[in-house]
């Protein structure tokens, strides 16, 4: 396997490029948006409401919280979830910031 040369690219250009890869899996955006929809802690109810088995939910939500979008307080002998606002607004006015960005080229290009 070859090697990224991470080290080449923005701080910017590599912190995008982490998040794209942890948003793309349908299952960590179906999670993120239970948490938006819920505006609460999420708990237990996960595996019932995403369909998956709990080691792969607890493996997505480790992902997720590796990147500090979500964060978890523990109660009782579970671990409750939510979005990291702040964490959540970073990456929003990054995106936002990339995804404004035009080509500076002729549209009768291809």
């Amino acid at each position: 396997m070859g090697i990224t040369k991470s080290e080449i690219f923005t701080a910017e250009q590599n912190k995008l490029a982490t998040w794209a890869k942890v948003l793309g899996h349908p299952a960590r955006i179906a999670i993120l948006q239970h948490m938006m929809e819920t505006n609460a802690c999420v708990c237990g109810d996960l595996v019932e409401v995403i369909g998956l088995a709990q080691p792969t939910i607890s493996q997505h939500l480790r992902e997720l919280k590796q990147l500090d979008l979500i964060k978890g307080n523990i109660e009782g002998t579970s671990i409750c979830y939510c979005i990291h606002e702040a964490k959540w607004q970073e990456m929003e006015d990054l995106l936002t910031g990339f995804l404004r960005l035009r080509p500076g080229v002729k549209t009768d290009c291809c």
